[in-house]
């Protein structure tokens, strides 16, 4: 069982990592950005956390498990899918929606696996993101631009 630092190391690793490649796609005009990604990337952690050979051999989590998890994962995302529309003006909206379901289906499982410091760990993580993470986008489009005005910022 991983002990509490190391939950916090890897999943807030990588959220900080793939919400930086979110900011970097907002700054240069992408439908996606720092809330996004950042969900995208913790809570494939998140995943990856229970499914690893060690959790297989520990007896975390058996391979009937694991095919389940894929399963609801794969059609998870065609649910999140369902969230993301494009506008008349061409702006592609939802991304973080769609995100968001893919987490909350990666939580969902955590929780039916007994994972509760993962839950945990994972959800301050996602609510930081969701909190912060637009503020973040504003605050450094003010400071050194990029493509596309303050005000077309997408708020999903």
């Amino acid at each position: 069982m991983l002990d509490w630092s190391d939950i916090v190391l890897r999943l807030g690793v990588a959220t900080v990592a793939s919400a930086a490649i979110g900011l970097n796609r907002d700054l240069h005009g992408k439908p996606i950005g720092v809330r996004t990604l950042g969900i995208v990337g913790l809570a494939t952690s998140l995943v990856v956390l229970t499914s690893n050979p060690i959790a297989l051999e520990a007896g975390l989590m058996s391979d009937a498990t694991s095919r389940v998890v894929q399963g609801i994962l794969t059609g998870i995302g065609f649910l999140g899918a369902g969230v993301i529309i494009h506008s008349e003006r061409g702006k592609v909206r939802g991304l973080t929606s769609a995100a968001c379901v893919w987490l909350t289906a990666c939580i969902g499982v955590m929780c039916g696996l007994g994972h509760w410091r993962l839950v945990v760990v994972a959800m301050g993580l996602t609510l930081a993101l969701l909190v912060f993470g637009g503020v973040l986008e504003r605050t450094m489009h003010r400071l050194i631009g990029g493509k596309g005005a303050d005000d077309d910022l997408p708020r999903d």
